[in-house]
Protein backbone atom coordinates (compact mmCIF):
# COMPACT_ATOMS: atom_id res chain seq x y z
CA UNK A 1 0.00 0.00 0.00
CA UNK A 2 2.88 2.40 0.83
CA UNK A 3 4.53 1.66 -2.53
CA UNK A 4 1.25 2.30 -4.34
CA UNK A 5 0.79 5.60 -2.51
CA UNK A 6 4.32 6.71 -3.36
CA UNK A 7 3.88 5.84 -7.03
CA UNK A 8 0.49 7.60 -7.10
CA UNK A 9 2.00 10.75 -5.60
CA UNK A 10 4.82 10.74 -8.16
CA UNK A 11 2.28 10.45 -10.95
CA UNK A 12 0.24 13.21 -9.39
CA UNK A 13 3.29 15.45 -9.32
CA UNK A 14 3.85 14.70 -13.00
CA UNK A 15 0.30 15.81 -13.69
CA UNK A 16 0.89 19.04 -11.78
CA UNK A 17 3.99 19.68 -13.87
CA UNK A 18 1.78 19.57 -16.96
CA UNK A 19 -0.44 22.29 -15.54
CA UNK A 20 -3.12 19.99 -14.09
CA UNK A 21 -3.58 19.41 -10.41
CA UNK A 22 -6.01 17.31 -8.42
CA UNK A 23 -6.61 20.27 -6.12
CA UNK A 24 -7.73 22.45 -9.02
CA UNK A 25 -10.07 19.73 -10.27
CA UNK A 26 -11.55 19.32 -6.81
CA UNK A 27 -12.11 23.05 -6.32
CA UNK A 28 -14.18 23.14 -9.51
CA UNK A 29 -16.07 20.08 -8.27
CA UNK A 30 -16.85 21.75 -4.93
CA UNK A 31 -18.41 24.73 -6.72
CA UNK A 32 -20.57 22.39 -8.79
CA UNK A 33 -21.62 20.47 -5.68
CA UNK A 34 -22.68 23.60 -3.86
CA UNK A 35 -24.66 24.92 -6.80
CA UNK A 36 -26.32 21.68 -7.91
CA UNK A 37 -27.20 20.30 -4.48
CA UNK A 38 -27.68 23.52 -2.55
CA UNK A 39 -25.10 22.63 0.09
CA UNK A 40 -24.74 24.97 3.04
CA UNK A 41 -21.33 26.43 3.83
CA UNK A 42 -21.02 23.99 6.74
CA UNK A 43 -21.89 21.00 4.55
CA UNK A 44 -19.42 22.03 1.88
CA UNK A 45 -16.70 22.60 4.48
CA UNK A 46 -17.22 19.06 5.78
CA UNK A 47 -17.05 17.59 2.27
CA UNK A 48 -13.87 19.55 1.58
CA UNK A 49 -12.27 18.31 4.79
CA UNK A 50 -12.96 14.68 3.82
CA UNK A 51 -11.36 15.22 0.41
CA UNK A 52 -8.38 16.99 1.99
CA UNK A 53 -7.76 14.17 4.47
CA UNK A 54 -7.81 11.64 1.63
CA UNK A 55 -5.20 13.16 -0.65
CA UNK A 56 -6.32 10.75 -3.39
CA UNK A 57 -10.01 11.39 -3.89
CA UNK A 58 -11.18 13.12 -7.06
CA UNK A 59 -12.25 12.55 -10.65
CA UNK A 60 -9.02 10.78 -11.57
CA UNK A 61 -5.30 11.29 -11.14
CA UNK A 62 -4.66 13.90 -13.87
CA UNK A 63 -1.30 12.36 -14.75
CA UNK A 64 -2.73 9.01 -15.87
CA UNK A 65 -6.40 9.68 -16.65
CA UNK A 66 -7.67 10.21 -20.20
CA UNK A 67 -11.44 10.51 -20.13
CA UNK A 68 -12.95 9.08 -23.36
CA UNK A 69 -15.76 11.63 -23.54
CA UNK A 70 -16.05 15.33 -22.71
CA UNK A 71 -18.82 16.84 -20.62
CA UNK A 72 -20.04 18.70 -23.70
CA UNK A 73 -20.31 15.45 -25.68
CA UNK A 74 -22.29 14.01 -22.78
CA UNK A 75 -24.73 16.91 -22.90
CA UNK A 76 -25.16 16.46 -26.64
CA UNK A 77 -25.84 12.73 -26.24
CA UNK A 78 -28.46 13.38 -23.57
CA UNK A 79 -30.10 16.12 -25.64
CA UNK A 80 -30.28 13.80 -28.65
CA UNK A 81 -32.23 11.34 -26.51
CA UNK A 82 -34.39 14.14 -25.06
CA UNK A 83 -33.13 13.33 -21.57
CA UNK A 84 -33.52 16.28 -19.23
CA UNK A 85 -31.35 17.10 -16.24
CA UNK A 86 -34.16 17.09 -13.71
CA UNK A 87 -37.39 15.40 -12.75
CA UNK A 88 -39.95 17.57 -10.96
CA UNK A 89 -41.86 14.64 -9.47
CA UNK A 90 -38.71 12.95 -8.18
CA UNK A 91 -37.44 16.22 -6.74
CA UNK A 92 -40.74 16.73 -4.91
CA UNK A 93 -40.71 13.18 -3.50
CA UNK A 94 -37.03 13.09 -2.57
CA UNK A 95 -36.61 16.72 -1.56
CA UNK A 96 -33.40 16.84 -3.58
CA UNK A 97 -32.21 17.02 -7.16
CA UNK A 98 -30.94 14.03 -9.11
CA UNK A 99 -32.36 11.38 -6.80
CA UNK A 100 -34.88 8.65 -7.68
CA UNK A 101 -37.50 7.10 -5.38
CA UNK A 102 -37.10 3.38 -4.69
CA UNK A 103 -40.27 1.29 -4.65
CA UNK A 104 -41.86 -1.80 -6.22
CA UNK A 105 -43.87 -0.76 -9.32
CA UNK A 106 -45.95 -3.95 -9.08
CA UNK A 107 -47.63 -2.76 -5.89
CA UNK A 108 -46.53 0.85 -5.32
CA UNK A 109 -46.29 4.28 -6.89
CA UNK A 110 -43.26 6.61 -6.75
CA UNK A 111 -45.03 8.62 -4.05
CA UNK A 112 -45.06 5.52 -1.82
CA UNK A 113 -41.26 5.38 -1.67
CA UNK A 114 -39.62 5.48 1.75
CA UNK A 115 -36.12 5.96 0.36
CA UNK A 116 -34.42 7.65 -2.60
CA UNK A 117 -31.10 6.93 -4.28
CA UNK A 118 -28.76 9.14 -6.30
CA UNK A 119 -29.64 8.78 -9.96
CA UNK A 120 -25.96 9.13 -10.85
CA UNK A 121 -22.65 8.17 -9.31
CA UNK A 122 -21.33 10.84 -6.94
CA UNK A 123 -21.28 13.81 -7.40
CA UNK A 124 -24.69 12.89 -8.93
CA UNK A 125 -24.59 15.83 -11.32
CA UNK A 126 -25.32 14.95 -14.96
CA UNK A 127 -22.28 15.02 -17.24
CA UNK A 128 -19.64 15.44 -14.51
CA UNK A 129 -17.06 12.68 -14.04
CA UNK A 130 -17.60 10.37 -11.07
CA UNK A 131 -15.38 10.66 -8.02
CA UNK A 132 -13.08 7.67 -7.45
CA UNK A 133 -10.23 6.67 -5.11
CA UNK A 134 -12.84 6.81 -2.34
CA UNK A 135 -12.65 4.60 0.75
CA UNK A 136 -15.93 3.16 2.04
CA UNK A 137 -15.71 5.17 5.26
CA UNK A 138 -15.13 8.34 3.23
CA UNK A 139 -18.16 7.57 1.07
CA UNK A 140 -20.31 7.13 4.19
CA UNK A 141 -18.97 10.39 5.66
CA UNK A 142 -19.62 12.38 2.46
CA UNK A 143 -23.16 11.03 2.20
CA UNK A 144 -23.76 12.03 5.83
CA UNK A 145 -22.32 15.51 5.26
CA UNK A 146 -24.82 15.99 2.44
CA UNK A 147 -27.78 14.92 4.55
CA UNK A 148 -27.86 11.46 3.00
CA UNK A 149 -26.44 8.05 3.90
CA UNK A 150 -24.72 5.03 2.42
CA UNK A 151 -27.11 2.57 0.78
CA UNK A 152 -27.63 -0.97 2.00
CA UNK A 153 -26.88 -3.68 -0.58
CA UNK A 154 -30.55 -4.56 -1.17
CA UNK A 155 -31.39 -0.93 -1.96
CA UNK A 156 -28.78 -0.72 -4.72
CA UNK A 157 -29.98 -4.06 -6.07
CA UNK A 158 -33.56 -2.79 -6.20
CA UNK A 159 -32.48 0.40 -7.95
CA UNK A 160 -30.76 -1.74 -10.58
CA UNK A 161 -33.45 -4.39 -11.01
CA UNK A 162 -36.27 -1.84 -11.19
CA UNK A 163 -38.06 -2.97 -8.01
CA UNK A 164 -37.11 -2.47 -4.37
CA UNK A 165 -37.70 -5.74 -2.54
CA UNK A 166 -37.74 -6.40 1.20
CA UNK A 167 -34.34 -7.04 2.84
CA UNK A 168 -33.36 -10.73 2.76
CA UNK A 169 -30.30 -10.74 5.00
CA UNK A 170 -31.51 -13.60 7.28
CA UNK A 171 -29.54 -12.36 10.27
CA UNK A 172 -30.82 -15.17 12.51
CA UNK A 173 -28.80 -17.75 10.53
CA UNK A 174 -25.58 -15.84 11.22
CA UNK A 175 -25.64 -16.11 15.01
CA UNK A 176 -22.43 -17.52 16.47
CA UNK A 177 -20.43 -16.98 13.28
CA UNK A 178 -17.39 -14.78 13.02
CA UNK A 179 -17.66 -11.85 10.63
CA UNK A 180 -15.73 -13.51 7.81
CA UNK A 181 -17.91 -16.62 7.80
CA UNK A 182 -21.09 -14.57 8.24
CA UNK A 183 -20.52 -12.25 5.29
CA UNK A 184 -19.57 -15.21 3.10
CA UNK A 185 -22.78 -17.05 4.01
CA UNK A 186 -25.06 -14.04 3.60
CA UNK A 187 -23.70 -13.42 0.09
CA UNK A 188 -23.93 -17.05 -1.00
CA UNK A 189 -27.44 -17.52 0.38
CA UNK A 190 -28.66 -14.38 -1.35
CA UNK A 191 -27.05 -15.24 -4.69
CA UNK A 192 -28.58 -18.71 -4.71
CA UNK A 193 -32.11 -17.37 -4.15
CA UNK A 194 -32.23 -13.91 -5.72
CA UNK A 195 -30.02 -14.04 -8.80
CA UNK A 196 -32.12 -16.41 -10.93
CA UNK A 197 -33.09 -15.40 -13.53
CA UNK A 198 -30.39 -12.79 -13.95
CA UNK A 199 -31.35 -9.26 -14.83
CA UNK A 200 -29.45 -6.15 -15.82
CA UNK A 201 -30.75 -2.60 -15.52
CA UNK A 202 -31.48 -2.52 -19.27
CA UNK A 203 -32.76 -6.08 -19.76
CA UNK A 204 -32.35 -9.82 -19.22
CA UNK A 205 -28.94 -10.28 -20.88
CA UNK A 206 -25.60 -8.48 -20.80
CA UNK A 207 -25.23 -6.10 -23.75
CA UNK A 208 -22.07 -4.42 -24.93
CA UNK A 209 -22.17 -0.75 -25.87
CA UNK A 210 -25.18 0.12 -23.72
CA UNK A 211 -23.22 1.44 -20.72
CA UNK A 212 -19.91 3.22 -20.17
CA UNK A 213 -17.88 0.02 -20.27
CA UNK A 214 -15.53 0.29 -23.26
CA UNK A 215 -12.92 2.82 -22.12
CA UNK A 216 -9.25 1.88 -22.23
CA UNK A 217 -6.30 4.17 -22.72
CA UNK A 218 -3.77 1.36 -23.00
CA UNK A 219 -3.83 -2.20 -24.33
CA UNK A 220 -2.13 -3.25 -21.09
CA UNK A 221 -5.15 -2.19 -19.05
CA UNK A 222 -6.39 -5.48 -17.57
CA UNK A 223 -8.43 -4.11 -14.69
CA UNK A 224 -5.73 -4.34 -12.05
CA UNK A 225 -3.10 -1.75 -12.93
CA UNK A 226 -4.11 1.85 -12.25
CA UNK A 227 -1.11 3.27 -14.11
CA UNK A 228 -2.13 1.55 -17.36
CA UNK A 229 -5.84 2.02 -16.78
CA UNK A 230 -6.19 5.43 -15.13
CA UNK A 231 -9.60 6.63 -13.98
CA UNK A 232 -10.80 6.78 -17.57
CA UNK A 233 -14.44 7.21 -16.70
CA UNK A 234 -17.23 8.71 -18.76
CA UNK A 235 -19.33 11.66 -17.56
CA UNK A 236 -22.21 10.32 -15.47
CA UNK A 237 -25.40 9.87 -17.41
CA UNK A 238 -23.67 9.96 -20.80
CA UNK A 239 -25.25 6.62 -21.77
CA UNK A 240 -28.99 7.40 -21.57
CA UNK A 241 -29.97 3.79 -22.28
CA UNK A 242 -27.86 2.60 -19.34
CA UNK A 243 -30.68 3.18 -16.91
CA UNK A 244 -33.00 1.06 -14.83
CA UNK A 245 -36.79 1.13 -14.81
CA UNK A 246 -36.51 3.36 -11.73
CA UNK A 247 -34.39 5.85 -13.73
CA UNK A 248 -31.08 5.17 -12.01
CA UNK A 249 -28.08 5.56 -14.34
CA UNK A 250 -24.66 3.93 -14.71
CA UNK A 251 -25.44 1.03 -12.40
CA UNK A 252 -23.27 -0.95 -14.81
CA UNK A 253 -19.95 0.37 -16.11
CA UNK A 254 -18.21 3.68 -15.35
CA UNK A 255 -17.33 3.30 -11.64
CA UNK A 256 -17.92 0.42 -9.25
CA UNK A 257 -19.70 1.56 -6.10
CA UNK A 258 -19.29 1.14 -2.35
CA UNK A 259 -22.36 -0.15 -0.51
CA UNK A 260 -23.08 -1.41 3.00
CA UNK A 261 -23.61 -5.13 3.66
CA UNK A 262 -25.09 -5.47 7.16
CA UNK A 263 -24.56 -8.60 9.26
CA UNK A 264 -27.20 -7.61 11.81
CA UNK A 265 -30.18 -5.30 11.96
CA UNK A 266 -28.04 -2.93 14.04
CA UNK A 267 -25.77 -2.46 11.00
CA UNK A 268 -28.49 -1.51 8.51
CA UNK A 269 -28.11 2.03 7.15
CA UNK A 270 -31.76 1.83 6.10
CA UNK A 271 -32.70 1.40 9.78
CA UNK A 272 -30.76 4.51 10.76
CA UNK A 273 -27.60 2.76 11.95
CA UNK A 274 -24.37 4.74 12.09
CA UNK A 275 -22.39 1.62 12.96
CA UNK A 276 -22.74 0.07 9.48
CA UNK A 277 -21.59 -3.36 8.40
CA UNK A 278 -19.08 -4.61 5.87
CA UNK A 279 -18.07 -3.40 2.44
CA UNK A 280 -19.87 -4.58 -0.68
CA UNK A 281 -18.58 -3.52 -4.11
CA UNK A 282 -21.49 -3.13 -6.50
CA UNK A 283 -21.71 -2.98 -10.28
CA UNK A 284 -18.82 -2.93 -12.69
CA UNK A 285 -16.50 -0.37 -14.19
CA UNK A 286 -15.40 1.28 -17.39
CA UNK A 287 -13.49 -1.56 -19.10
CA UNK A 288 -16.24 -4.16 -18.70
CA UNK A 289 -17.01 -4.69 -22.36
CA UNK A 290 -13.36 -5.84 -22.73
CA UNK A 291 -12.69 -7.52 -19.39
CA UNK A 292 -15.58 -8.99 -17.40
CA UNK A 293 -13.96 -10.02 -14.13
CA UNK A 294 -17.17 -11.17 -12.47
CA UNK A 295 -20.95 -11.20 -12.70
CA UNK A 296 -22.46 -7.70 -12.67
CA UNK A 297 -26.16 -8.56 -12.85
CA UNK A 298 -28.43 -6.56 -10.56
CA UNK A 299 -29.01 -8.83 -7.59
CA UNK A 300 -25.59 -10.53 -7.52
CA UNK A 301 -23.46 -9.93 -4.43
CA UNK A 302 -19.73 -9.90 -4.93
CA UNK A 303 -17.10 -11.89 -3.02
CA UNK A 304 -15.39 -10.10 -0.14
CA UNK A 305 -12.74 -8.44 -2.31
CA UNK A 306 -10.50 -6.13 -0.25
CA UNK A 307 -13.21 -6.41 2.39
CA UNK A 308 -13.39 -4.57 5.70
CA UNK A 309 -15.83 -2.88 7.99
CA UNK A 310 -17.35 0.07 6.13
CA UNK A 311 -16.07 2.56 8.70
CA UNK A 312 -12.55 1.11 8.83
CA UNK A 313 -10.21 4.02 8.09
CA UNK A 314 -8.13 1.68 5.92
CA UNK A 315 -11.07 0.45 3.83
CA UNK A 316 -10.21 -0.18 0.20
CA UNK A 317 -9.94 2.48 -2.49
CA UNK A 318 -8.80 2.36 -6.11
CA UNK A 319 -8.96 4.05 -9.51
CA UNK A 320 -12.37 2.67 -10.53
CA UNK A 321 -14.20 2.64 -7.19
CA UNK A 322 -16.77 5.33 -6.37
CA UNK A 323 -20.18 5.47 -4.69
CA UNK A 324 -23.67 6.92 -4.66
CA UNK A 325 -25.85 7.86 -1.68
CA UNK A 326 -29.33 7.03 -0.43
CA UNK A 327 -31.74 9.16 1.58
CA UNK A 328 -34.41 8.00 4.01
CA UNK A 329 -37.54 10.07 3.55
CA UNK A 330 -38.76 11.80 6.72
CA UNK A 331 -42.07 10.60 8.09
CA UNK A 332 -41.90 7.32 6.19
Amino acid sequence: MKRMAAAWMLALAAGAAQGQTLAEQNEALFKDLKEAHGLTDDQLAKVKSIFAASGFMGQGNPAVTKHPMTTEECKQRRAAKSVGDGNALFEKICGAKHMAPLYDPKTEKPEDAKVCIDQFEFPSIPCLYPVTWVRANEAAEICSAMGRRMCDAHEWEGACAGALEAPDYDFASLKGMNANAAQKKIRATHNAKRNVPKHWAYGNAYKKGVCGAASTKDAKCNGGNWQNCGTNTYPVGSFPDCTSELQVYDIHGNAAEHMNLPLSEAEMASKGSKQLGHTEMKGSWFIWDHFQAHDDSCRWRAPYWHGSRVMDKASHHNYHLGFRCCKTLDGK
